[in-house]
């Protein structure tokens, strides 16, 4: 039933020109427990912190767009509660209304062994130096601490690439390589929203870590990233479809795409799926294969 969906998604997409979504990024709350250094869309002044009926409304809203996807983002989603309810709680609703799979993205500050989602994805920002840089003395330990002790089958680390860590980037990967509670790597470059643009890698930089991210990839390393996906965001000139997904913010708003597009910096975006979107959109074997395993 889910290839069959895919398959019919995507063929109203590419030939009906149909701008449905796939995924939802549905962020539950505001409410963290890190200050991270690259941080400024979620308020710190005041917290947010959506009601089970509410998550339940944006995801039936989603479903009806056609996403099948979700993925539950914060603030950090694991300190979420309403009552009785949890995390937990969000997923098995997702599941009830149809989704074919639910992620979680967390910080991996919190345990997380009972985690229900299909897959998990841990923010990893470099080695122990780059990582505390970036998110507080400590978060590094912390976080392989609960990855070690999560048992989940399906859980990877997503690495933001900036000034600050990508130095690290090789021993990252190696780091994930070498540990056998993470399945695969995926590498994004920072996005610099207002008020963060000293983190933002400069282009020569950036294609000089594509360059290394490939070589990695073409060595057997578990990234996530397709080759062809890669290259398309050394330069960004390449249609979006950012479309692909829907986000729903913290405060309520429904954007039809990423929050990039209203802070007017699509043009130095470091959203890797924009690049993997193009490749899926072009047909290109690695990336559809990458999306399939993602998916699977």
């Amino acid at each position: 039933m889910k290839i069959a969906y895919l398959a019919y998604w995507f063929f109203k997409a590419r030939f009906l020109a149909r701008q449905a979504p796939l995924q939802t990024v549905l962020f539950i709350n505001n409410k963290c427990n890190l200050a991270c250094r690259h941080c400024n869309i979620y308020a710190r002044s005041s917290s947010i912190t959506k009601t089970y009926q509410t998550v339940g409304e944006e995801l039936l809203y989603s479903y009806r767009l056609g996403a099948r996807f979700v993925d539950f983002e914060g603030g950090e989603p694991l300190i979420w509660r309403d009552g009785s309810y949890d995390l937990n709680s969000l997923i098995e609703l997702a599941k009830k209304i149809g989704f074919y799979s639910t992620t979680v993205t967390t910080n991996a500050q919190l345990p997380f062994d009972g985690c229900q989602a299909d897959s998990i994805w841990v923010s990893l920002d470099g080695n122990r130096e780059s990582h505390d840089l970036i998110r507080g003395q400590g978060s590094f330990d912390k976080l392989t601490e609960n990855i070690a002790n999560c048992g989940h089958h399906r859980l990877s680390v997503n690495m933001v690439v900036n000034t600050l860590n990508y130095h690290s980037l090789t021993e990252t990967i190696e780091f994930a390589t070498d540990n056998a509670h993470i399945c695969s790597i995926s590498i994004n470059f920072h996005t610099p929203f207002p008020g963060t643009e000293d983190l933002f890698l400069d282009f020569e930089t950036r294609n000089q870590v594509i360059d290394e991210v490939i070589y990695l990839k073409k060595q057997g390393r578990p990234i996530m990233n397709s080759v062809s996906g890669l290259k398309y965001m050394k330069d960004l000139n390449f249609e979006k479809r950012c479309w692909v997904t829907n986000f729903i913010m913290p405060d309520g708003r429904r954007l039809a795409q990423c929050q990039g597009l209203e802070a007017g910096v699509c043009q130095r975006c470091g959203f890797c799926m924009a690049g993997e979107m193009r490749s899926v959109f072009q047909f290109k074997p690695d990336t559809i294969f990458a999306g399939l395993k993602l998916r699977g």
